[in-house]
């Protein structure tokens, strides 16, 4: 890595001296108890053997909320296109909120140490009730409203494994969410429709006297061992009251505040935790098996949050942080919730999506209506906006580049087209950074950064690279480990395993929820001393890190092994293309074969010279097969032996954004396919079987099996 960059010199003081470099950063938390040892080391203390900031005692609320409400400053700004409601809420106001909402949780026996599960759409009340939690010392896990639900009445059974996991005291959720133009009912439902529905974007939904779908919570507990004894529900005004049983636990939001502001039995004060103690569980998505609930220690959390802020987004006091994320996600909970509110900056909700609220100008209008500073999302996102607008028209409207300094993108591998797409739009003056995650680090492993600080000797920012995901963001040792030889490359460009060596940066999990045999196995077996991400990729002579796949995505073509991301970065880049995915077909000479799958930009409809009827749009034209068979053979070679790609509609992905590629992998293999229970839209997998099946590629299979997480 050149020595050139000040993040450069941030990442070696972070890895040489890490006790100095976060005792500095420590710094800007409130603690209750300083701590007596920035970096502690026990080597007989599991295969992560670090803790951080032993000793120390803080609060998470407090950080957030309470030592910024001396202001009356924006904190919370709600923007919901769906609903037609906009809302800010100071710090002060926010303090309020979560100190009466604590005294709610309080008034039914959360304790310091309990957990609370949260299973609520994307509205303030979510954000009160995890920091409500915080203030009490209690450890809450947020459940995604809407993406767990899925055709069949999967949902509820993906939300009962999580409650059996956790074993939450309460949960708090709502009467019901909004999936796109549908309504998803959390508690039972009297009608649904534009009868009772204040829906301005959305005149598809139409009134309707059906039954009311499956109520997503109640059919969770029923499948439940563990049945919590209090349901604590929102009831959403764009809708009549749910049905609650009081008998059976259930309790209303708006009563119980009520109930603590004529009591006078709000939570003051801020209950002290160690450092070390858990503040949330995340689960992770995967096909098989228990869920994964990753936990998050309260100090680290604190102090890596609150210093990327300001080191690597570039934020100052008084700038508004769009994050158009899902508090269900990690990104939501460290990038909507904590960190903005760690700065005391103003973060935004947003409960709509990229295209379609009502158009694929909803991320620019909300950067003109708020002047965001800087802006997070998936590159997905942007690629539905490109597909819907490929020109850019949209932007200029909005005048975007009168605030907005930085666009941020993760949760999928960023392509060289998307980011320049990006740069377009939002103006040379401001920046397009890839940064690359998991949920387990909690925070960005590479990025740009930034806000770092320059000196003479020092040039400030390094240059972006489109096609990586930037250079190690400090406190991240990224190391690449070779399969050959299980030992560290020994020069740049080696293709293998992206690891990261211990100790890991202080926002990282020390644990699984009650699972410390399965982290040892899913991450540390492996590579002993190393955290293994499960992604493969490289890291060039500049120290810039590409991530090329994950580790189950590479194929073997003749005893070569090719990345499935080097393939679709070349197709990406055509001009035909909005988005692809290549997974490996079986091939009796060679192992596997390449196979694309490829969604085109909806203006270039008459370049393929098909027909409008999307049935007829199942193979490339020869033309264009033949220009991407060339492209690959010129920037990969011939050894990649890439002879076919096939056109769908849309690509299945999770809600974060990642490209289901075992799924379409299975159809082809003929197996099992299992669907995770993150899936954005499970009616895509059955696009993507009708398009192989149409041309023969569809393996015979036992069926769609659905994710037992």
């Amino acid at each position: 890595m050149p020595p050139s960059y000040a993040q450069s010199k941030a990442v070696r003081s972070s890895v040489e001296t890490p006790t100095e470099f976060w005792g500095v950063a420590a710094r800007d938390i409130s603690w209750f108890r300083t701590p007596d040892e920035i970096l502690h080391h026990d080597p007989a203390d599991g295969p992560n053997p670090y803790t951080w900031f032993k000793g120390g005692q803080l609060n998470t609320c407090y950080n957030a909320v309470d030592r910024h409400a001396d202001r009356d400053h924006v904190a919370l700004i709600y923007d919901s296109p769906i609903t037609g409601i906009k809302q800010k809420f100071t710090y002060v106001q926010l303090l309020d909120e979560i100190q009466v909402f604590a005294g709610v949780l309080r008034s039914h026996g959360v304790r310091k140490g309990d957990t609370v599960l949260v299973y609520m759409p994307m509205i303030p009340q979510a954000v009160v009730a995890m920091l409500a939690c915080a203030r009490l010392g209690a450890v809450h896990s947020v459940v995604f409203g809407e993406s767990l639900c899925t055709a069949g009445g999967f949902a509820p059974k993906e939300l009962a494994k999580r409650i059996d996991d956790c074993k939450p005291n309460v949960i708090v959720s709502a009467s019901f969410g909004i999936e796109s133009t549908k309504v998803i009912p959390y508690k039972p439902l009297k009608t649904i429709g534009n009868s009772s529905l204040n829906f301005p974007h959305h005149p598809s939904i139409e009134p309707s006297t059906e039954p009311s779908p499956t109520a997503m919570l109640d059919t969770a507990i029923s499948h439940c061992q563990h049945k919590p004894g209090i349901r604590i529900i929102y009831q959403r005004p764009e809708q009549q009251p749910a049905s609650l049983n009081f008998d059976g636990g259930d309790r209303d939001w708006v009563q119980e505040l009520r109930w603590v502001r004529d009591e006078g039995a709000q939570v003051k004060d801020c209950v002290s935790v160690e450092s070390s103690d858990p503040l949330y569980i995340l689960y992770t998505s995967g096909t098989t098996g228990v869920p994964k609930g990753v936990v998050r220690e309260t100090g680290g959390h604190a102090v890596a949050l609150l210093w990327t802020m300001k080191n690597l987004f570039g934020l100052k006091k008084g700038d508004t942080f769009f994050c158009a994320s899902d508090i269900g996600w990690v990104v939501g909970h460290s990038y909507i919730v904590y960190g903005p509110l760690f700065y005391g900056i103003t973060t935004i909700l947003y409960e709509g999506k990229p295209i379609s609220t009502p158009d694929a100008g909803a991320f620019w209008r909300v950067i003109c209506e708020y002047s965001v500073s800087a802006m997070f999302t998936a590159p997905t996102a942007i690629r539905a906006i490109r597909r819907e607008d490929p020109d850019g028209e949209l932007p200029p409207k909005y005048h975007i580049h009168k605030t907005l300094k930085a666009l941020f993108l993760a949760g999928e591998r960023s392509d060289p087209g998307t980011i320049a797409y990006c740069q377009s739009v939002i103006g040379k003056n401001a920046r397009v950074v890839d940064n690359y995650w998991s949920t387990e680090i909690g925070s960005p492993i590479t990025a740009t950064c930034l806000g770092l600080a320059t000196s003479p000797t020092i040039t400030g920012i390094a240059p972006i690279k489109p096609g990586s995901a930037g250079i190690a963001v400090p406190g991240n040792n990224v190391r690449v480990i070779l399969d050959e030889t299980h030992e560290e490359a020994t020069g740049p460009g080696q293709f293998g395993n992206i690891v990261l060596k211990l100790p890991l940066t202080p926002s990282a999990f020390p644990t699984l929820w009650n699972n410390a045999a399965g982290y040892k196995k899913s991450y540390f077996e492996r590579f002993p001393g190393y955290l293994d991400t499960g992604d493969a990729g490289i890291v060039d002579e500049e120290g810039y890190v590409h991530i090329m796949s994950r580790t189950d995505d590479i194929i073997n073509v003749a005893g070569h092994r090719l990345s499935t991301g080097s393939i679709e970065q070349i197709l990406s880049a055509h001009d035909a293309v909005a988005e692809c995915c290549v997974v490996p077909i079986p091939d009796p000479l060679k192992g596997h074969k390449p196979l694309g799958f490829v969604v085109v930009k909806h203006t270039n409809h008459s370049f393929f010279g098909h027909s409008n009827d999307p049935e007829n749009w199942t193979t490339l034209p020869p033309k264009l097969m033949a220009e991407m068979v060339q492209a690959v053979r010129r920037d990969l070679g011939a050894i990649a032996c890439f002879e076919k790609a096939l056109i769908v509609k849309n690509l299945p992905k999770t809600r974060s954004g990642k490209v289901l590629r075992r799924c379409i992998r299975d159809m082809v293999d003929g197996k099992e396919v299992k669907v995770p229970a993150t899936i954005e839209d499970e009616l895509v997998i059955g696009e993507v079987r009708d398009t192989l099946a149409r041309v023969g590629m569809l393996a015979p299979v036992g069926g769609v099996v659905k994710a037992k997480l």
